[in-house]
């Protein structure tokens, strides 16, 4: 064993051992939140604008807050962008988080000195919760990548703007930054495909034991080395031991991974995102991820059914219950407020808090009222496949088909780039519509009453996503393939 894997074990003992005490108290660390943040922001425009003084318990915080997305805060975060301190937050962001966002063109989401540390740490976290569980810690020693956006930054008024998978880069702890890869000079590369094949030039000869990145990102990676060397990922690198993930559900591209390593390996999912890092992965052994209630943020659940009403339900920590679909929103040390992030998730745990990401509020399939949600299209698609093992699959996307072509009822369409085609795909249509009207009791109501028919799969050519990716300038990185759609804009590019 080398330093940083000796040195690991005591520093995540001691860092599970401060976890604890706030696992053991999530309501009142996140009350506590909510105070804090209310008297660091007392001073801040959207403070006065807001009465934040005024503000004495979760009834007085809903009631002066009111739930909003970027569009609603645009006017207090163009006057962030434009220089002026103490708007959102005290003094100004550190940084702007450069994201692009399907109505709003680009976002730039505020991070502050007081919520940086709260980035890096959860990633930091989340390795060393898989270190002290399962005493493994060797993977530290080798070498490591995540697949990334560019750490490059330009500057908006004296604050650094980029991607937050860059921003971020730019904080990896000091006892990693000799272990990590690629190169800054190749990660700050703009072309992915061109960007692909520096990072294996640099990588395909290194003990390589940490890959972290976005799956379908991380298939490509691996696609091109085999494609170089004919070999299994397990033979180019056979010290590779962690895979670390985030961003999408991990299952659909689960096989088609592993069958590209050639071995059974360790994983952890983690959530971070512009706004704050949610939640990640602390045990290999239970589901879910653990919700970080004591980083920066004060969280707030409504149910999904409630979002688009005109008063929805809004929850804290304490209200919320197992099984149910909330939209997420976050109250942050960086001057986000009210803040629906867009992600939907699900309780499956309150010992601790553990989530499940089930989905986006805005990406479902409601084109006849049957609201079909993220997480119903991905687990009936891992049933299909759980029925024919042979599948593999590269990506996949849903559509309505209102007004089919070729005649006859409207159906959902089912966009999908296989790396082993089904055996048979009829089956394997079958059971996708079976598990899916068995998981969305509306679906199978339009079924069974011939509003629509059942659903058809469009098997795509090879590379089709990257390619719709590719025109879309979006390659790589951090982005990703919506899974749902409410209309025809992607299912009409592929």
């Amino acid at each position: 064993m080398k330093i940083r894997s000796i040195l690991a074990k005591p520093f995540a003992a001691r860092i599970i051992k401060n976890r604890q005490k706030w696992e053991q108290k999530p309501v009142e660390t996140q009350l506590a939140w909510m105070k804090k943040l209310l008297t660091q922001a007392n001073k801040t425009q959207f403070g006065r604008d807001h009465h934040f003084s005024e503000i004495s318990d979760y009834q007085s915080f809903q009631q002066a807050i009111s739930i909003k997305d970027y569009e609603a805060l645009r006017p207090y975060i163009e006057r962030v962008v434009a220089g002026e301190p103490d708007i959102l937050w005290k003094g100004k962001p550190l940084y702007f988080a450069k994201t692009s966002g399907t109505t709003s063109g680009i976002k730039y989401i505020p991070i502050s000195k007081e919520s940086i540390p709260f980035h890096i740490n959860g990633a930091r976290d989340a390795l060393l919760s898989y270190v002290h569980e399962t005493g493994k810690a060797a993977f530290l020693d080798n070498k490591l990548i995540f697949l990334s956006g560019s750490p490059e930054m330009e500057m908006k008024h004296g604050i650094h703007v980029g991607r937050l998978s860059g921003i971020v880069n730019h904080h990896v702890p000091a006892y990693l930054r000799s272990n990590q890869m690629p190169s800054y000079e190749t990660n700050c590369m703009e072309d992915w495909e061109e960007k692909l094949d520096k990072i294996i030039d640099e990588t395909i000869h290194q003990p390589m034991s940490l890959i972290s990145g976005i799956p379908p990102w991380v298939q490509m990676y691996f696609d091109r080395i085999q494609a170089r060397t004919g070999k299994k990922i397990k033979d180019v690198f056979p010290d590779f031991s962690m895979f670390v993930y985030g961003g999408v559900n991990f299952e659909p591209y689960r096989a088609k991974l592993f069958e590209s390593i050639g071995k059974k390996i360790d994983s952890i999912e983690t959530y971070p995102a512009s706004e704050g890092f949610i939640a990640y992965q602390d045990t290999q052994t239970e589901e879910g991820l653990l919700l970080l209630l004591n980083s920066g943020v004060f969280y707030e659940f409504i149910p999904v059914e409630d979002y688009f009403k005109p008063n929805p339900r809004r929850l804290h920590i304490g209200e919320v219950e197992l099984g149910v679909n909330y939209a997420v929103v976050m109250n942050t040390n960086a001057g986000l407020w009210g803040y629906s992030i867009g992600d939907t998730v699900k309780f499956v745990s309150r010992e601790p808090y553990r989530i499940i990401v089930s989905g986006r509020i805005k990406h479902f399939i409601s084109a006849f009222g049957e609201h079909v949600i993220g997480e119903e299209v991905e687990k009936a698609m891992q049933y299909a496949m759980q029925r024919q093992p042979e599948v593999e699959l590269i990506e996949f996307t849903v559509a309505p088909q209102v007004s089919p072509p070729e005649g006859g009822l409207p159906y959902h369409e089912w966009l999908v780039e296989f790396a082993k085609k089904p055996s048979d795909m009829e089956r394997f249509t079958q059971d996708i519509d079976q598990k899916l009207r068995e998981l969305n009791v509306y679906y199978d109501d339009l079924i069974t009453g011939n509003i629509l028919q059942r659903l058809k799969i469009r098997d795509l050519q090879p590379n089709a996503f990257i390619n719709y990716m590719k025109s879309q300038g979006k390659l790589g990185g951090q982005n990703k393939v919506p899974r749902l759609s409410n209309d025809r804009e992607i299912a009409g590019r592929l």
